[in-house]
């Protein structure tokens, strides 16, 4: 697979994860979070277990040590992105995460351990006035729903990253597949101690279900596990940040939001931010392909 290949591969895991949000807040008011996170990736795991049972019967424990740390990432992301949907729009939730983008050079660069390029500098300037913009209600209330958003966000960029360097490790088809059975398995287990399990019942429930399992989930992780061996967590980050662009596209058509002047104008600033950090990685890594 080439580089152009797997980028355009994870183009289409930013759209398919754009329709999660529609799906998150259709059942997010009528399921407990715990039953979705079990649901979605029990699901995806079972049908990816059924479709590539042959791949996935010789795994050596390497694989299931990586799948078990990516999955309690997936779990805890989810948990707090499905709390904060609770008080936030989906478009708006969309935006929060977009965040990621950002904070993965932020991370890159204190892993590396050199200093920020101005142009993250500035991009995080920018992210962060719009950040207020989107999260600050009126009367100047921070929504709770938007912290957990962003700690969402967060964990995201680390799982990002930690993907990068696990598929140059371990089988990338395995590694993403049992990452969605550990999520499952963390989130059952949630549900024992602190629920009631229970099925949902209405139609449109076990519609957002299996939507936010194949498509989201079976397509989108398996995927992006895939294409991240043939290119970097900063281009991973950029290509992400289409995410929210569909978010908001599709919450608009299929929910009817409306995030306001403010809440749109501060998205704006977010997706500037995001773009111009990223610019300065697309510029280096150009470089260093002349150089090598």
């Amino acid at each position: 697979m080439t580089q152009k290949q797997a980028n355009w591969i994870l183009a289409t895991c930013a759209m398919t994860w754009g329709t999660s949000y529609i799906f998150m807040k259709m059942s997010v008011d009528s399921i407990s979070s715990l039953t979705i996170i079990a649901l979605r990736f029990g699901i995806a795991f079972i049908v990816m277990m059924m479709i590539f049972y042959k791949k996935l019967i010789h795994v050596n424990t390497k694989v299931l040590t990586y799948s078990a740390i990516l999955g309690a990432l997936l779990f805890i992301i989810f948990v707090a992105l499905l709390y904060g949907m609770e008080s936030t729009s989906a478009s708006s939730a969309g935006f929060l995460i977009s965040t990621t983008v950002i904070l993965v050079p932020i991370l890159q660069t204190f892993i590396t351990r050199n200093l920020p390029r101005k142009q993250i500098v500035y991009g995080v300037m920018i992210v962060s006035i719009g950040l207020a913009l989107v999260t600050i209600e009126d009367g100047f209330n921070f929504a709770q729903g938007s912290l957990y958003c962003l700690i969402s966000a967060f964990l995201y960029a680390v799982h990002i990253i930690l993907t990068n360097l696990f598929v140059q490790e371990v089988d990338t088809l395995q590694l993403g597949i049992y990452q969605l059975g550990f999520a499952s398995l963390y989130a059952t287990i949630g549900i024992f101690i602190f629920e009631t399990p229970i099925l949902p019942s209405g139609m449109l429930d076990w519609v957002a279900i299996l939507g936010l399992a194949l498509f989201c989930s079976a397509y989108g992780f398996v995927m992006q596990s895939i294409a991240q061996k043939y290119t970097t967590p900063e281009i991973t980050g950029f290509l992400f940040s289409l995410e929210p662009i569909f978010a908001a596209i599709f919450a608009f058509i299929f929910l009817h939001e409306n995030m306001g002047i403010q809440g749109y104008f501060g998205a704006l600033l977010i997706l500037a931010g995001v773009l111009i950090a990223n610019s300065t990685s697309k510029k280096h890594l150009l470089l260093k392909e002349i150089n090598v």
